[in-house]
């Protein structure tokens, strides 16, 4: 590659990613339905392996995901709000407990006399605002219905992923074709190799991972139910839900969910079995989930996933915590082609 072309990628790449900032209020929805085509294309080929023409098996793609979402509202949704409002209305209480038996046993246990929290102002403050939170759904339209460009914005962006995702998962394999055919000749090989091994990690960590997220938090969900604890379902998901950080969800859930059936049985022998239920979690995802569903294929070693999770939400936020394992891996790839071609090279072999 000549000084004049590398320059001229430097500002093509420079001019895409000031075009991408100038452009970000209304990527979302964009990013939203690329996610789900890329996410969904295989099974679509699979469907087409099959004798169905591409176009039915979209349509059988979305009506299956559409059937799943709504029994997820429907279901779930509801139960997780519900344990939401027993935790908000039972925190009175809970603070009763530790500030009347916890912090008793802390103290005496540490030697010290002066630990204790101002129950009063945090039970008056719980109770007048418990009942501000109201239903989410409710919320939600409540907020939008304060202006009405936001309403607009809002049902235009929940209509456009679906339509947009439709139109890119139907043509996916095109588009793809169509940007391979962009690419300059001389790098072309380069090019579809680290975007074929990209696409084996990025489908391994995005499809597999997520589906272990949903598997652990049934997993946590079902046995914390089994052992009478009241915001199972919601402790469960949220366990399942931060698991893609090696032992975070593990870790996580262990701690609220001991702290939830103490406050709620006040019986130590409980937190055995909240032990139990996060043990048989742990060894399920080790033994039978991420060797099936996600496999070896990633290779990012746990510290390093920690790293670039801690490493997103420092630099971007939420949404860099979302994107630092995906971003991540992709860096793997690149700097693996990167070491291959330097243990290849007459550099490293002296010649």
């Amino acid at each position: 590659m000549t000084d004049t072309q590398k320059i001229f990628w430097l500002i093509a790449i420079a001019a895409f990613g000031w075009l991408v900032y100038l452009l970000s209020p209304v990527l979302p929805p964009f990013l939203m339905a690329a996610l789900l085509a890329y996410l969904f294309n295989p099974v679509v080929d699979k469907l087409q392996t099959k004798g169905v023409t591409r176009t039915l098996s979209v349509a059988l793609v979305f009506f299956l995901l559409t059937i799943l979402l709504i029994l997820v509202l429907l279901l779930l949704v509801p139960q997780i709000e519900n344990q939401l409002h027993y935790l908000i209305r039972k925190l009175p209480e809970y603070i009763d407990v530790i500030q009347n038996k916890f912090l008793p046993w802390l103290a005496a246990y540490l030697g010290v006399t002066d630990i204790e929290i101002d129950s009063n102002l945090l039970k008056q403050w719980f109770t007048d605002n418990w009942a501000q939170a109201g239903g989410f759904a409710k919320t939600v339209l409540s907020s939008l219905s304060k202006s009405g460009l936001a309403v607009v914005a809002w049902v235009g962006s929940v209509v456009l992923v679906p339509v947009v995702g439709f139109y890119l998962l139907r043509d996916w394999n095109q588009i793809i074709a169509r940007i391979r055919e962009m690419v300059p000749r001389n790098i072309e090989p380069v090019f579809t190799k680290l975007t074929h091994d990209s696409d084996e990690v990025l489908g391994a960590f995005i499809r597999g991972q997520l589906l272990v997220m949903l598997a652990l938090g049934i997993i946590y969900s079902i046995g914390l139910s089994l052992i009478g604890l009241k915001l199972a379902i919601l402790i469960g998901m949220l366990a399942g839900l931060v698991s893609f950080v090696p032992y975070l969800g593990f870790i996580i859930g262990i701690l609220a969910a001991t702290i939830a059936i103490l406050l709620q049985t006040q019986q130590a022998i409980d937190v055995l079995y909240v032990l139990g239920v996060f043990t048989v979690g742990q060894f399920i995802e080790s033994v039978v989930l991420t060797p099936a569903l996600v496999g070896e294929r990633i290779g990012l070693h746990p510290v390093a996933v920690i790293f670039a999770v801690l490493a997103g939400g420092q630099l971007f936020g939420f949404i860099g915590v979302l994107l630092a394992l995906p971003v991540a891996a992709v860096l793997m790839v690149i700097l693996r082609h990167v070491h291959e071609d330097y243990m290849n090279s007459a550099v490293y072999k002296n010649e």
